[in-house]
């Protein structure tokens, strides 16, 4: 199985802001997180997976006081309603979520800030210029639309205090020098393209510490002072595996076996943070870098970016009530590139959900196990072995790898689903109701019945992080849960060994994969 010394990969969603709840921008990031790692799994490796909230700064103080609660109440009543609830509604198999307000994270960051202030990187100064509440950020003037931030589209605040700033522009030229030695630390090449454009275009100090509102970890040496919310929140990806704790001690040991994290998955718009600031802190602590800090694209609705804020934030249980988990998991990873943005069809998701997940697979599931009922007394006949189609699978486990590792879910997805278009192209052709009708042809019947089993076996696995449900009904149906184990214990190596669904094990007619939607409606 797993060779528990050995480096785990890591992955993290960002840590997301507590001020509402989560949206399908939000979840897109989740799945793809949760898809890859459950992926990383079945390749038989370590995995830590970790999500979180973001419960510090201004926005979130005045979000709680506009609703007349504490900032803590409000944050412990989104988390606890919201935020987890959508993800195990998701089956989001997070290893850990951390939350900026718990004393696990306050500790680590205080010190953290401590050794970078006695290591001479942070010095006190003053600080004028545009600020926006929204992004919690200080704004250049290109980031200004007539004195709007172009993200938010609201006028940005001029603020003026004396604060405790992070030596950022020292570390320039490393990152620089990074990123041209490292491409595919910063991915797609879009993203690597404007980091290096900003870094080259000059980047002032940092402003690491607020004293005009007190939600916040107080700076340890300086306590009318809180920490600047975003360096608080990039803390969280090391505070959460243990970052400065003794090395023997469970903490130190978590730090030295998942550190550094080999895949930060953030929406593009937080780009900066994480592939300029975040990387500058760790080099002034002397710590690695991350592996990849991947920018997603923005899933859009009616041209615009999903934001409760212009009420174009859409819940994920507006769509998965009509469509289901699985096929939600399934739509935006199919139909988007990983990295470029994408817009949400209603009609797209339906027409999607009734070729591929109704037709193309659940309905060759449904046929094959009502075939080996009706023709096998429901018993898996004898291994048989169909060449043609044990070289596609092949082919397909290599190309489907390649892609998922490199985070082309789309690319991934497609290559499974051109084997299931494959697998039905071999059950029209072969006619089996054809074949049953001649006793003299039983061994022939009997062998496409079987190579359409264990097909069927194989894009279960290969479909597993995508749709985990769906394919453990399927995995049942099959009798391979009985006879091979956890269908999650499979390896995506193993997967094209031919010939693994054993001869003899009972199918069992399950649920309908995926229900017409007019039937969903009628049951509604």
């Amino acid at each position: 199985m797993t060779m528990s010394g050995a480096k785990s990969f890591y992955l993290t969603t960002p840590i997301y802001y507590v001020n509402d709840a989560p949206h399908i921008g939000h979840a897109y990031t989740t799945v793809a997180g949760d898809v890859l790692t459950r992926w990383h799994r079945q390749r038989g490796e370590n995995v830590w997976f970790l999500t979180g909230t973001d419960e510090h700064g201004e926005k979130v103080m005045n979000t709680a006081k506009a609703n007349n609660t504490s900032p803590q109440d409000w944050c412990d009543r989104l988390v606890t309603d919201a935020w987890k609830p959508n993800w195990k509604a998701l089956n989001i198999a997070n290893d850990d979520f951390i939350r900026t307000t718990e004393p696990r994270h306050e500790e680590r960051v205080q010190r953290f800030l401590q050794g970078l202030k006695d290591s001479g990187h942070i010095y006190l100064g003053k600080y004028e210029g545009p600020y926006c509440i929204g992004c919690e950020e200080f704004k250049l003037p290109a980031d200004l639309d007539e004195g709007k931030c172009v993200i938010h589209g609201r006028p940005v605040e001029m603020l003026s205090e004396e604060n405790w700033f992070f030596k950022l522009s020292a570390f320039v030229p490393a990152l620089i020098e990074h990123y041209k030695k490292h491409p595919e630390a910063c991915e797609p090449t879009s993203a690597r393209n404007e980091v290096l454009a900003f870094l080259e275009g000059g980047v002032t100090d940092l402003s690491i510490s607020r004293s005009t509102f007190d939600w916040g970890i107080p700076v340890p040496w300086d306590t009318k002072q809180v920490v600047y919310v975003w360096f608080d929140a990039l803390l969280n990806y090391a505070t959460a595996v243990g970052l400065g704790d003794d090395p023997a001690s469970e903490g130190g040991r978590k730090f030295a076996q998942t550190w550094p994290a080999d895949v930060h998955l953030v929406g593009k718009d937080i780009l900066r943070f994480h592939a300029v600031i975040w990387p500058a802190m760790l080099m002034a602590a002397n710590l690695p870098v991350p592996g990849k800090v991947f920018a997603h694209g923005w899933l859009l609705v009616a041209g615009e970016k999903m934001s409760k804020s212009k009420l174009t934030g859409i819940a994920p249980s507006d769509i998965t009530d009509h469509f289901g988990v699985d096929a939600f998991r399934y739509y935006f990873l199919r139909a988007i590139p990983f990295g470029s943005d994408g817009s949400f069809s209603w009609e797209d998701m339906s027409a999607r959900y009734t070729s591929e997940l109704a037709n193309d697979f659940g309905n060759l599931a449904s046929r094959l196990i009502a075939m080996i009922e009706k023709y096998c007394d429901g018993v898996i006949p004898a291994v048989a072995k169909d060449d043609a189609l044990a070289a596609v699978l092949a082919e397909t486990v290599a190309t489907a790898d390649k892609a998922m590792i490199a985070l082309d879910f789309q690319g991934g997805i497609n290559s499974i689903m051109d084997f299931c278009k494959r697998v039905n192209g071999f059950v029209t052709e072969k006619e089996p109701w054809v074949v049953a009708k001649e006793v003299a042809r039983q061994a022939e019947l009997m062998a496409i019945l079987y190579n359409t089993a264990d097909a069927i076996r194989a894009l279960a696995v290969l479909l597993h992080p995508v749709m985990p449900a769906t394919c453990e009904v399927l995995w049942s149906s099959l009798g391979a849960d009985k006879t091979l184990g956890a269908i999650g214990d499979q390896r995506i190596a193993d997967v094209s060994n031919w010939g693994q669904l054993p001869s003899g094990s009972r199918v069992v007619k399950g649920a309908v994969l995926f229900p017409r939607l007019e039937e969903k409606e009628v049951a509604k």
